[in-house]
């Protein structure tokens, strides 16, 4: 048995003035054939997964993983229709070049979103689907972000999301459509697979799995897994900041032949997200109110910059948090801001010297103002660093650019990098010489993903209500595309 292995993963963030190009791709993920096997087999990924799960199928020998094509950008604006119609065509023809194949493992993030689909997930995965005929078995994974669209269900066979936030399981759950897979080529399964889509957006505030309502929800579709012909279930928590029709909460279940059963779990996982609703809504921390509890706190505390959260697709260099801890002269604290123009300042002016500088805040008007700041230089470095154990996202190798590490005399640090950067390990701290132990409070740019690296260091965690476009808050979101009505956006 030959199975194809494909990946396109992108969270695009409607809201976001910057664009995603194929350079976007090329400066991440953009391999086809044998290179994905070299950069992801060994990953915490759910193509790591596959390749795990096919290597290791009962009868050794009985299937052949086939990488094709994977493609990953770091999260950000809507892609140019140009480059993802790029990334379709080079997708496609990998297909076509392949020779025979039994079955596709997919992995599709599920909020994609270009300038000429919006449902771009659904688009080519149907696309994929019209070219190896409606009985190839493809059955594949989601991100827990996606916002699943009939679409994408009609064009797959079955369907796996991530069941953690932050993304721990993304392996397991690669291995497990791997297993899924092979079941079904060998005849030993049916899925079948059915969905519901219950009218509703999930704050990202709310979207940890391990805290409440999450966390009761996730043991009921555990119990659910436990009934007779039950083969998968998933609940997909949605992608808030993709302003398509398609936004929002969706499950999924997926049976041995039992379509009637696969849709009454769907409905009932979909009811019990309906239930809980009210229990999604939040009382929101403002950026004075969590700088007020650091200041009572002796305790080493991690703020979670909301509004500019790298991973759901910001600037990365919004400035509400860190201006106001500069103000209050709050520290000894740190902070990462993407900011190329005083990297290059730093870097002319070399390690130990002193600098005035404008930082962060130039990207858009959506992440406040530049910081005027006089800062030491402290380090210099290349930005690449490597992360062994499992994250948020199953990446381990990074590149943020060109960094320069300076300290300004308010007791606040600041690493300033070149390309935009995802917190989501330590690495990127000591990799640059930097002790994350020596801060009383870290900033980290995220909402949910960072708390897997930073639990290390930080006894506390207050998620911050800051601007820009990931603002937690999503009545503050000018939306134009979304379903109506729609809770919390839309009086019942």
């Amino acid at each position: 048995m030959r199975i194809g292995i494909i990946a396109l993963l992108h969270e695009s963030n409607t809201f976001s003035f910057q664009p995603t190009t194929l350079e976007s791709f090329h400066q991440n993920l953009l391999l086809t054939g044998e290179s994905i096997r070299t950069a992801l087999a060994d990953a915490h990924h759910e193509v790591g997964g596959f390749f795990a799960g096919i290597d290791a199928s009962v009868n050794a020998g009985e299937a052949e993983a086939v990488p094709l094509f994977a493609a990953r950008a770091l999260p950000s604006g809507t892609i140019r229709a140009e480059a993802f119609d790029s990334l379709v065509s080079q997708l496609l023809d990998c297909v076509r070049k392949s020779g025979p194949l039994d079955g596709i493992l997919v992995a599709p993030h599920g909020a994609t979103v270009s300038e000429n689909h919006a449902d771009a997930d659904g688009h080519w995965l149907s696309e994929l689907r019209h070219l190896v005929g409606p009985e190839m078995p493809i059955i594949g994974t989601l991100d827990a972000h996606a916002n699943l669209s009939p679409q994408m269900v009609e064009s797959c066979t079955a369907l796996i999301a991530y069941r953690t936030n932050p993304h721990l399981d993304q392996r397991e759950r690669g291995l497990e459509a791997a297993n899924m897979i092979l079941r079904t080529l060998r005849g030993e399964i049916t899925p079948v697979m059915s969905a519901c889509y219950p009218p509703m957006a999930i704050s990202i505030e709310k979207q940890c799995t391990e805290e409440p309502p999450l966390d009761a929800l996730y043991r009921a579709a555990n119990e659910q897994l436990k009934i007779q012909g039950v083969l998968s279930n998933s609940i997909l928590l949605g992608f808030p900041y993709a302003d398509v029709q398609e936004m929002g909460a969706a499950t999924i279940a997926v049976t041995d032949g039992r379509r009637r059963l696969a849709s009454q779990l769907a409905d009932e996982l979909a009811s019990s997200i309906w239930r809980s609703r009210r229990q999604f809504c939040s009382e929101f921390t403002s950026v004075d109110e969590a700088i007020r509890q650091c200041e009572q706190s002796d305790r080493r505390v991690c703020l979670l910059d909301m509004g500019d959260n790298v991973g759901g697709g910001s600037a990365a260099d919004g400035t509400d948090l860190l201006g106001a801890i500069f103000a209050r002269k709050i520290g000894p604290s740190f902070g990462c801001l993407y900011d190329p123009e005083s990297v290059a300042l730093c870097e002319r002016a070399g390690v130990g010297s002193t600098v005035r500088l404008r930082v962060g805040g130039k990207t858009d008007a959506q992440h406040g103002d530049p910081i005027d700041v006089t800062v030491k230089v402290i380090t210099l470095c290349d930005g690449r660093f490597c992360e062994s154990e499992p994250r948020h996202g199953g990446i381990t190798e990074f590149d943020q650019g060109r960094t320069a590490v300076c300290e300004t005399d308010r007791g606040l640090t600041l690493m300033l990098t070149s390309l935009r950067m995802v917190p989501f390990s330590l690495q990127q701290l000591r990799g640059c010489g930097v002790d994350p132990m020596q801060f009383r409070i870290l900033v980290a740019k995220g909402v949910n993903a960072p708390i897997a690296a930073y639990r290390e260091a930080c006894a506390s965690f207050i998620r911050v209500n800051t601007r820009g476009a990931t603002c937690a808050d999503l009545r503050r979101l000018a939306y134009k595309h979304r379903r109506r009505p729609m809770f919390p956006m839309d009086p019942e």
